[in-house]
């Protein structure tokens, strides 16, 4: 096993579409946007052959006064599944990262994924995660829909709602200004817009992104941005005014966005991850087909030397001031905190 950095290689996307358990995560394009928006040091430790990984565990060290220093595989991922590998060089992977965290002085190792560990080992937090396979026969892909998401989405297109392709900065601009708006209704600061400037710089602009806008009557109601690698789509963020929600916007985007992708030969759309307190975006996300399975977050404590069960911070209090804040505010407020959250 090694240390490798994706910032110093050519052809990382390469070997990494080569390999299996890929995602569009383990790209030297998100490396990009971690490190460049964040400060954060890229800690990948794995092993190569001529043409692809054998074993990859991507993590990030996280440097902060305020939570700690740490590494995490990856911040700001809704999941990242390491590469290849039997178990064994798996646990190679993990013991030699382990081994670089105590000599870095992190205070904990975490991971994000699915296929870790085969042995019972406690997770401390899960999500749901829904991915829907593609294929080119939209009507194959609709027979799986929910009836109500079909009506929704003749709905949406009955009252001229349109759904566009773009991947120009302005696009990225104006589906900022719709997070911004989500980001409050939901008591979170938004993302400094330095963060998605550089996701379009290092990954729209790059060809592995696009960002969807719908529009009623000239308006933009809704938005979305999709990242992608190899023959697979992730909806990474999604915002809306919620104004017109009920005219069925992300019905439209989703389904816009299906056929898009599948027509242009990809196979799989991941949705994501979704609290297992969200029922409402679970039921949303189901209504499409999608396979459900869970995400487990692992937490390895350094000093402890073992695995621990954390118990989750309450934020409702958090959430009824950012909610309450002005959009400049909460702007602040995210460029101020979210490299101190990876």
């Amino acid at each position: 096993m090694t240390r490798m950095n994706p910032l110093e290689h050519d052809f990382w996307n390469d070997l990494v579409t080569a390999s299996e358990g890929y995602s569009f995560f383990h790209s030297s394009n998100w490396a990009k946007v971690l490190n460049e928006s964040y400060g954060y040091s890229p800690v990948y430790i794995g092993s190569a052959g001529e043409s692809s990984f054998r074993t990859l565990v991507p993590a990030m060290e996280v440097r902060s006064i305020l939570t700690g220093t740490r590494g995490v595989s990856l911040p700001f991922t809704d999941y990242c599944n390491p590469i290849g590998g039997p178990e064994n060089e798996l646990q190679n992977a993990f013991d030699f990262l382990v081994d670089y965290g105590r000599r870095a002085h992190w205070r904990y190792v975490e991971l994000r994924g699915l296929k870790y560990f085969e042995k019972d080992v406690p997770g401390y937090n899960a999500f749901y995660h829904h991915e829907l396979q593609l294929t080119e026969d939209e009507e194959s892909m609709a027979s799986a829909f929910e009836d109500y998401t079909r009506r929704n989405i003749k709905k949406a297109e009955r009252l001229g709602l349109v759904a566009e392709f773009s991947k120009t900065l302005d696009a990225v601009k104006e589906f900022y200004r719709l997070h911004c708006m989500t980001r409050k209704l939901h008591g979170m600061p938004p993302q400094p817009f330095s963060f998605f400037r550089n996701v379009h710089e290092y990954v729209i602009a790059k060809g592995f992104g696009v960002v969807v806008l719908v529009k009623y009557e000239g308006r933009n109601i809704a938005g979305a941005v999709f990242f992608h690698l190899g023959e697979q789509v992730i909806f990474k963020y999604s915002a809306s005014d919620r104004r017109y929600q009920s005219l069925r916007p992300n019905n439209i985007l989703v389904w816009a966005a299906i056929n898009r992708f599948a027509k242009n030969g990809y196979k799989s759309l991941s949705f994501g991850r979704t609290e297992m307190s969200g029922e409402g975006l679970r039921r949303f996300k189901n209504s499409w087909g999608a396979r459900e399975e869970i995400i487990k977050y692992y937490h390895y404590d350094l000093a402890k030397n073992s695995f621990v069960t954390l118990a989750r911070d309450k934020t409702e209090a958090y959430d009824r001031i950012f909610n309450k804040m002005p959009v400049p505010l909460l702007r602040i407020t995210g460029a101020l905190l979210y490299r101190h959250m990876g």
